[in-house]
């Protein structure tokens, strides 16, 4: 069974809070935003997938679910 949470709440509810304060206002910006949140924690990330990610966590309205999610599809194992 794989284990899906890589990340804690708090992480995720500090990431989202990065995000609202301006992160989301400029795709590139929360694309880098996730980036950093994921290497920051041993995980690599390709700048394409953190773009596309970070505008599905946009249209998502930052919902913790989906930037959950969103990070776990984008988080490689180094």
């Amino acid at each position: 069974m794989k284990d899906k949470e890589r990340f804690t709440t708090t992480e995720l509810a500090a990431l989202r809070n990065d995000l609202l304060q301006g992160g989301l206002a400029d795709s590139r910006e929360a694309a880098e935003l996730l980036q950093v949140f994921l290497m920051g924690r041993g995980y690599g990330v390709s700048p394409q997938a953190a773009f596309d990610a970070a505008g599905r966590v946009e249209m998502a309205g930052c919902s913790m679910p989906v930037l959950q999610h969103e990070l776990e599809n984008l988080a490689l194992v180094m």
